[in-house]
């Protein structure tokens, strides 16, 4: 019997595991996810690697949350210039693709790191962080978080980001 991507993860949503099986049964699954989407395509179809980590960007360890609800939001994120997201972090991974511009993210330990057009991060986890734009054309990130349905994505240092 032949079960698709689909059919595994959702298996995996309403099966408790505990999270070193969660995190295993995922890689395996995008493991054959990857080949299975190299043997699909032709040879004239480039597949290309974004991002492949086991550390935010500051080196922490990611480990995935063992939430009751998981849920992944995919958001597209503009940040105009001169602008900033506010301090704010976030509780599980979070990882990001800058579209466009230069990313600039100060980190709460005063580590200040520029991303480009066309690189890719982990995120930060459960530490402060701005995002700014301190060019003169939009940024443009598209963000993918591994949260819990129902709870806030971003957790702001205060209550009014600088949007």
């Amino acid at each position: 019997m032949f079960c698709s991507t689909l059919d595994i993860l959702i298996l995996l949503r309403h099966k408790k595991q505990n999270p070193f099986m969660k995190i295993t049964t995922i890689a395996f699954v995008l493991l054959f996810v990857s080949l299975a989407a190299q043997a699909q395509y032709s040879k004239d179809v480039l597949i290309e690697p974004v991002i492949k980590t086991d550390t935010t960007s500051i080196g922490q360890k990611i480990i995935y949350p063992n939430f009751l609800n998981d849920e992944v939001t995919i958001l597209k994120v503009t940040i105009p210039p001169g602008k900033s997201t506010g301090w704010h972090k976030h509780l599980f991974p979070v990882f990001a693709y800058v579209m466009k511009g230069t990313l600039t993210v100060a980190i709460e330990n005063n580590k200040t790191m520029q991303l480009h057009e066309g690189s890719s991060f982990a995120e930060v986890i459960n530490t402060f962080h701005n995002g700014s734009n301190n060019e003169k054309e939009n940024v443009v990130l598209i963000a993918f978080y591994m949260g819990e349905k129902g709870k806030p994505l971003t957790v702001f240092k205060d209550s009014t980001p600088s949007h």
